[in-house]
Parts: C-alpha cells; structure tokens; sequence
C-alpha cells in the first residue's frame, strides 16, 4: 500500500519552475479557454510562446488542455479538437495531417503503485503523420502510434499501432489496414 506522505514530485520534473508552471496555468484560462473559436493564429502565438513547437495552420480548439506546452510538439495542418487533454508530464509528439478528435486525452504520466512513495514518471508519446485518433480515444503513457493509423471512437491504446491500420476496441484491437482514396 502507498504512504503519500512520502510522496515526491522529482526535481526539474514540470521542465520549468513553479512559478512558470503557473503563469502558463493562468494564460491558458484566460487567453487560450476564452478566445473566439476561429482566433486559432492566436492560440497557436500562445503555445509558441511557452516553447511548445506548432506547425503551420494547426487548429488547436479553445477548449483543449495542454499540462506543459514546452513538451508538446505539433506538425504542420494538425487538428486538435474540442475537449482535448495533452497531459503532457513527458514529451508529446504529434505529426503533420494528423486529427485528434474531441474529447481524447493523450496521457503521458501515471504512477509506480508497487512503491509505497507512489513514484510519479511520465513516457514519451508519439503519433505520426497522417493518423485520426476518433473521439473520446485515450493513450497511454510510452505510446506510438504510426503513420496512416486510425483509432476509432472510444477506443484505449496500451500497446503501439502500426502503420496505416485501423484500430478499435479497449484496449485497442487491429481490424484491417487502411486504403488510399
């Protein structure tokens, strides 16, 4: 069993200190949450400036949540959509053409239960080029997701995905290969 009391959030872990932390918190409430839905340009200018890595003509939606947008990096003509979660406590990578549909959370970071400390880590998420991630999809940490893979709705990912193949299920079963239109 675990004694939180004993709990330790690792030195350097955020990538940034406390007080950056918050700032970004705040930010996010007011000029990311609040903005009209088509300021994407705007959206994207935030991200930017807290050393996230966006693309050209991303379409982050305002709703979405992003922990540390220092760790997250997003490729060019990507969509992010509506009630979107990057819990980015580790590295985020998501490629160009790429559809993160409403209501997914990408989840980099989880705790050691066999530790009585509770240890927090967090792994590296990766999805490629070209993917569609349905609605309401949840990745686990450590996760990639090749090029061309789709991941229907409701779907949870605990393993990686080949490339152009279409997944669906909890946890996530391959049912066919995707055709080029």
């Amino acid at each position: 069993m675990h004694k939180l009391s004993l709990h330790r959030i690792p030195k350097s872990f955020r990538g940034k200190s406390k007080l950056y932390v918050q700032l970004w918190w705040l930010v996010q409430a007011i000029f990311i949450s609040l903005s009209p839905q088509v300021f994407y340009g705007w959206r994207r200018f935030w991200l930017r400036s807290f050393g996230a890595t966006i693309g050209k003509k991303v379409l982050i939606r305002p709703s979405v949540k992003i922990t540390y947008p220092w760790k997250v990096s997003i490729g060019d003509y990507s969509w992010i959509g509506d009630d979107v979660v990057l819990y980015s406590l580790g590295e985020i990578e998501i490629g160009s053409n790429t559809v993160i549909s409403q209501k997914s959370y990408l989840c980099t970071g989880s705790h050691d239960y066999t530790k009585e400390t509770f240890d927090i880590f967090a792994k590296k998420i990766t999805v490629g080029n070209g993917c569609w991630l349905a609605t309401d999809v949840f990745v686990a940490p450590g996760i990639d997701i090749a090029d061309g893979a789709v991941i229907g709705a409701r779907s949870s990912v605990f393993k990686n995905i080949e490339m152009n193949t279409i997944n669906i299920g909890s946890p996530t079963k391959n049912i066919g290969n995707r055709t080029k239109a």
